[in-house]
C-alpha cells in the first residue's frame, strides 16, 4: 500500500483530469455507485470516502447528495490537497491514514470508495471489508467502484488491450497510457465473485455487482437492517 500511495502521490496534480481519459465508461462507473446510496431507507447525510485521491467520488456524491457531508479518506497528503481545492465551500473534512488503520467513528449513511481499495493485499482487504460494516448504520451502504481481475487470464488481456483503445479513443496519450499501465504495477485486483463471497462473509446482505465494463465494475453491500440485539443488563 505505502509504494502506491508514493506512486499517486506523485502524479497528483494531473490524476483529476486524467480520469475521464483512463476510465471508459466514466459518468456510468461513478453514477451508477452514487445512485446506489440511496436504495435502501434512511438518509445520505454522513459519507465516508476510502482512498478518496483528488475528490472524484466525493464530488459526485456531493453533487447527487448536497446536504451530505463527506469525510474524505486518504494515504497522500498531495491527493487530498487537490481535493480540498476542488470541493472549497462543500462540507467535507480530511483523513491523512493508511486503508489498513482504523476507520474514523461512524456510524455512517455510506461507504464509498473508488479505484483505491484493490491495492490493499487480500488480507487486508477482508479486513477493510468487515471494518467498513461496522461503522454503517442498519441498511447503510458500502458502494465500492473497483478496478477487477478478469475472470481468467485470457480475459485479462482482452480487457487490457479494450481498455487502451477504449483510452486512445477518448484522447489519451501514448505517454499517458503506458503510465497508467505502469501505475498498475501495484494492483493487486481480485475478480467479481471472490470479492462479492468476501462482503457477504463480512456480514453484509444484498450483494452484487451493479456495473461492469472490461476491468471497472461497481460491487455493494447493504448492512442489515435488523436492529442490534438489546444486552441483557
Amino acid at each position: 500500500m505505502a509504494d502506491s500511495v508514493r506512486v499517486f502521490a506523485a502524479h497528483a496534480a494531473e490524476y483529476h483530469g486524467q480520469r475521464r481519459r483512463l476510465v471508459p465508461s466514466f459518468d456510468l462507473f461513478y453514477g451508477t455507485a452514487v445512485d446506489l446510496l440511496a436504495l435502501k431507507p434512511g438518509p445520505v447525510r454522513r459519507v465516508l470516502d476510502l482512498g478518496a485521491g483528488t475528490g472524484l467520488m466525493s464530488a459526485a456524491v456531493i453533487e447527487r447528495y448536497p446536504h451530505a457531508e463527506v469525510i474524505l479518506l486518504d494515504g497522500a497528503q498531495e491527493m487530498l490537497a487537490q481535493a480540498r481545492a476542488q470541493l472549497a465551500g462543500r462540507a467535507i473534512a480530511t483523513v491523512c491514514a493508511d486503508l489498513r488503520e482504523p476507520l474514523p467513528d461512524g456510524p455512517f449513511d455510506a461507504v464509498v470508495s473508488a479505484l483505491a481499495i484493490h491495492h490493499l493485499e487480500d488480507a487486508d482487504k477482508r479486513d477493510l471489508f468487515a471494518r467498513v460494516h461496522n461503522v454503517l448504520r442498519p441498511d447503510g451502504a458500502f458502494v465500492n467502484a473497483e478496478h477487477v481481475a478478469g475472470p481468467s487470464a485470457w480475459l485479462a488481456g482482452v480487457y487490457r488491450e479494450l481498455w487502451r483503445a477504449a483510452c486512445r479513443a477518448a484522447g489519451a496519450g501514448e505517454d499517458e497510457i503506458a503510465a497508467a499501465v505502469e501505475r498498475m504495477a501495484t494492483d493487486r485486483s481480485v475478480d467479481v465473485a471472490t470479492q462479492l463471497e468476501w462482503l457477504r462473509a463480512a456480514g453484509f446482505e444484498d450483494c452484487d455487482c451493479f456495473f461492469k465494463h472490461l476491468h471497472f465494475g461497481v460491487l455493494a453491500g447493504w448492512r442489515s437492517g435488523a436492529a442490534p440485539a438489546a444486552h441483557a443488563a
